[in-house]
């Protein structure tokens, strides 16, 4: 993981670029390509590919995530980028449902995993991963959404892209634009918060789980309350995604509702964590903890959390995708590098400190970034309303 996230967080600088210059869709597709191959690697483990695909897989991330935040700002307009927003989520966090289900009920009380289980789990991840690659060819492209004689205002700029020269230059423009957007008001103000979705990322993907697995106090159900939990964090996830996107065409009071329920919901699930987890249950060792925290160990109560912090993850991104794709309609691929820059380094660290902080600093932490990116995204999302408000003025008196 910590090969990933750092040639995650590098390869965010350069992937600017090269959606600039193949295109986003091509660059999904050959990213999904390298996304099967880093799956296919675990159906015959070996060391030294295993480090390999780790270095390509983070290469291949910011470039997919890069381009899919374009491919999503470019085919949806002010009206729609939230509704789009919150059904693509939904659809992303179906993994986590799916995956953990047939986890949960294959591998139920199983103590130890032969290879036949998992060359079968990896194939079927493989074809399934390989089967979305090609999709990837069924998204319309850019020029497909425009009317007719509209102008491509990016193509009208750095030229036709059939030439050597012009292909880098619309590279070094693009460097050039995301270097020059890291240090706008609204980015950094954006960044607090794309920080604490970093941050809690690697809770809720990482040491939760490995909270509720080293709890003895659970018996024999800890194991398989790890499954448990990814469940109800991929419920959370898709409810929320789903939710927040048919909602937003009829929502008029914006996007701050909908992360101040998300910041709400996360309190009230550290809160909760705090009172039924032990505390050195992060640091602790194979053969996990006995201690207590404020409460004795509730699965129920673990199991909710996990929900709460699956819903409140979505409420955060749903919102974070929809303000950047409605702020930089025309520069989504930059603004979209920069969010997932920040998120990764910011997950990486937390990664890091996970093995070492007890449990009530890290969600310390989290509480603390987490209620300076709420009050940071408040101020952007107001001053997008008043342009807006502006906008519809200035059509409205012509």
């Amino acid at each position: 993981m910590s090969i990933i996230y750092g040639v995650f967080s590098a390869s965010n600088l350069i992937s600017p670029s090269v959606v600039a210059i193949v295109g986003p869709q091509l660059s999904m597709v050959v990213s999904g390509i390298f996304y099967s191959l880093y799956i296919a690697v675990f159906i015959q483990p070996a060391a030294w590919a295993f480090y390999t695909a780790s270095v390509f897989i983070g290469i291949a991330a910011a470039v997919l995530w890069t381009a899919q935040g374009n491919c999503l700002t470019v085919n949806s307009d002010e009206n729609t980028i939230g509704r789009n927003s919150g059904v693509f989520w939904a659809l992303l966090q179906s993994s986590l449902f799916f995956g953990n289900l047939y986890i949960y009920f294959a591998w139920q009380g199983k103590t130890r995993i032969s290879g036949s289980d998992r060359r079968t789990v990896f194939i079927a991840l493989t074809v399934i991963s390989l089967v979305g690659t090609v999709l990837f060819f069924l998204i319309r492209k850019q020029e497909d959404t425009k009317a007719p004689g509209e102008e491509d205002s990016a193509k009208e700029i750095l030229g036709d892209s059939s030439s050597a020269q012009n292909k880098m230059m619309r590279a070094v423009a693009a460097f050039k634009k995301s270097i020059k957007l890291s240090f706008t008001k609204e980015i950094l103000l954006l960044s607090v918060t794309t920080a604490y979705t970093g941050l809690q990322l690697t809770f809720f993907s990482g040491v939760y789980g490995t909270c509720i697995g080293a709890v003895n106090r659970f018996g024999n159900d800890e194991k398989s309350l790890i499954g448990l939990s990814g469940i109800f964090i991929g419920v959370g996830e898709i409810l929320g995604g789903g939710i927040f996107g048919l909602l937003s065409k009829n929502n008029r009071f914006g996007r701050n509702p909908v992360v101040m329920l998300g910041i709400v919901v996360h309190f009230i699930a550290f809160y909760l964590i705090f009172f039924n987890i032990p505390n050195d249950a992060p640091i602790a060792p194979m053969e996990g903890t006995d201690d207590v925290a404020y409460m004795i160990p509730s699965k129920e109560v673990a199991i909710f959390c996990s929900f709460l912090l699956g819903l409140g993850d979505s409420c955060f991104n749903t919102q974070l995708l929809s303000i950047l794709g409605f702020l930089y309609s025309e520069d989504s691929a930059p603004a979209f590098a920069i969010f997932k820059f920040v998120q990764s380094i910011c997950a990486a660290v937390a990664y890091f400190y996970s093995n070492y902080f007890l449990l009530q600093w890290q969600l310390l932490i989290m509480v603390v970034v987490g209620f300076f990116g709420t009050i940071t995204f408040f101020t952007v999302e107001w001053q997008a309303a008043a342009a807006l408000v502006a906008r519809s003025s200035d059509y409205s008196s012509i």
